[in-house]
Order: structure tokens, then sequence, then C-alpha cells
């Protein structure tokens, strides 16, 4: 299976669902459908008049066997060896496309903020870029990867905040 709208069916949380809960909390947001993007590269090609804050999203492990949600801007380049020093945890490696479905409920290609609705456990851990601090425009995936939505980086936070969550900002930049 891939991560576009094509196998929206067989995650937990649907696009639809995220609409309507984003909805009910009262978030504005935009949609903008393209084809399945794989990479930030790919994404750039397909920008028409979407200024703003994109994001690049790590789902990550460390070696104690924690999970951790890394959202930075698209064009960072991440340390690993750097962040775990950042984020004060052990080792990190990129986690695996069944742990990633199992803690977040998406496929490779559509790792998102949004994505911690599936998080039923609660216990991922969310970094966030010092630089998205305040932005009116953030872009991400609703769970699948041939759309993005625009939301605020204060609309996030009501988004977390409803679904219970904490998370830390960072500087990302190295």
């Amino acid at each position: 299976m891939d991560a576009s709208s094509n196998y929206a069916y067989a995650l937990p949380t649907s696009p639809k669902s995220l609409y309507n809960l984003l909805k009910d909390l009262k978030i504005e947001f935009k949609i903008f459908e393209h084809p399945p993007l794989f990479t930030v590269n790919d994404a750039k090609k397909y920008r028409n008049n979407m200024h703003g804050f994109h994001t690049k999203n790590l789902f990550l492990r460390d070696k104690k066997k924690k999970n951790y949600l890394v959202i930075a801007h698209e064009d960072s380049l991440i340390d690993l060896t750097r962040l775990t020093e950042r984020i004060r945890s052990s080792r990190l490696s990129f986690g695996s496309k069944e742990r990633l479905f199992e803690e977040l409920g998406v496929f490779p290609g559509a790792v998102t903020p949004l994505s911690v609705v599936n998080n039923k456990k609660k216990d991922i851990n969310i970094f966030l870029d010092a630089e998205m601090l305040g932005k009116d425009t953030i872009f991400c995936h609703p769970l699948v990867n041939d759309i993005t939505i625009s939301l605020s980086y204060n609309s996030l936070l009501i988004y977390f905040d409803y679904l219970g969550l904490s998370f830390e900002t960072v500087n990302l930049s190295f």
C-alpha cells in the first residue's frame, strides 16, 4: 500500500474524519490536492501559491524504545547524533514502517503532526521546530500524501491540546 488517498480506507482515521475533527475544533484550514509526494523535492514542484512553513516530519525511535515525532522545516538538515543531545534521548534511528503504522496510523510518505490523532497510548514524544513558533501558515499532509493542508501554528496547538498531547519546542538548526 502507498500513502495516497487510494488507501485511506486502510487508515484508522480517514482524512475526512480528520477534517471533521478540525472543523469541530473551529480550526480553519485549506486543502490542496496534488499527485502523491514522497520527498521534499517532490513537494516543491507543486507549490503554486503555497507560501508558508512547509514541514518535514520524522518518526524516530531510540534504543530505549521511545518513539519521537520531530516536526522541522522542510529544508532542515537533521543530524540524528546532535538531535539526540537536543531532545535528551538515547541513540536515534528511523522507526520501521510497521511501527509507524502502529503508533501513528499512517504509511511512509504521509507522516504529519496531524497523525498523532492515532497515537491512542499518548506516548509519542513530540518536538516542534522553534522556527514554527507563531507561524500563520503551516503546511502538512492530512494522513495521506496526495493532499496537503494549511493551518496556523496556534491551530496546531489547539489540536494537540484537544488530544491531550504535550510537546516541546527545540532549535533544529544545526
